[in-house]
């Protein structure tokens, strides 16, 4: 079984999930982000769900190992030191849900974003630094957070932060944005099927309300929602999760 909660010194098929060199000497977009996020079996009925699930294709229905989903998903790993910015204190926390986010970045891809959350360069939240657990693009999803640890990217002190996993979409431009949502659907059912979490606890940014702001509930991830809520379009990806959850077998 791959441990999420660790540090991925674990290896799956005698692979270690570190970054490499190439990634670690990949170009990286300027530090200074702002991040703006400032089970049916088919397409739903909004015209991006038809046409994402045409694009996409049908799931096939082969079972396969929960290895196998994971290892699709293509995890790499920077996690922020113990001790500082996002991870200054130690927060322990249960997974109950996943929180699926969009960037609204339009210039830095996931390699980026992990590099400012590890300089600190992007603030707020209760510990003055924003953090969340993976981010995620066309060809890669990087955790920066061990999945038993709280964020800072959903709802301040709310559940969002203190029981869900927290997953950005990139969207940078040349990202293939489909891809990018396939990849985050394949790691949310990993997610699932490790963490014990059930489907109807996979969530947009939306769902958790923040205080003080307005409006309250998040315009987020904002090209999976109608008219900035949950509809045809999120039923349509959660589908798409629930599909490759289904297809693991233990």
């Amino acid at each position: 079984m791959i441990n999420f909660s660790e540090v991925f010194s674990i290896t799956v098929n005698r692979r270690n999930f570190f970054l490499s060199s190439a990634a670690a000497a990949a170009p990286l977009a300027a530090a200074a982000i702002l991040p703006a996020c400032k089970s049916s079996g088919g397409g739903g009925s909004s015209s991006n769900a038809r046409s994402w699930e045409a694009k996409l294709g049908a799931i096939p229905k082969d079972k396969v190992s929960p290895t196998d989903i994971y290892r699709q998903a293509n995890v790499k790993t920077s996690i922020l030191s113990k001790g500082r910015v996002g991870r200054k204190y130690h927060r322990p926390m249960t997974a109950r849900y996943i929180t699926i986010h969009s960037t609204q970045n339009y210039t830095g891809d996931a390699w980026a974003h992990s590099k400012a959350l590890h300089k600190g360069a992007l603030r707020g939240g209760r510990t003055g630094y924003l953090c969340w657990h993976f981010t995620v693009q066309e060809d890669v999803a990087i955790q920066h957070l061990p999945t038993n640890e709280e964020g800072e990217h959903a709802d301040f002190d709310g559940q969002g932060n203190r029981q869900s996993i927290g997953i950005e979409m990139c969207e940078h431009r040349g990202n293939d944005l489909l891809q990018t949502m396939e990849r985050t659907a394949k790691l949310a059912a990993s997610l699932m099927y490790y963490h014990k979490i059930p489907i109807r606890h996979i969530v947009p940014h939306y769902h958790w309300p923040r205080k003080g702001y307005t409006p309250a509930n998040k315009n987020c991830p904002h090209f999976l929602l109608e008219n900035g809520r949950p509809g045809d379009t999120w039923n349509w990806f959660v589908s798409r999760v629930d599909r490759h959850y289904q297809r693991i077998k233990a």
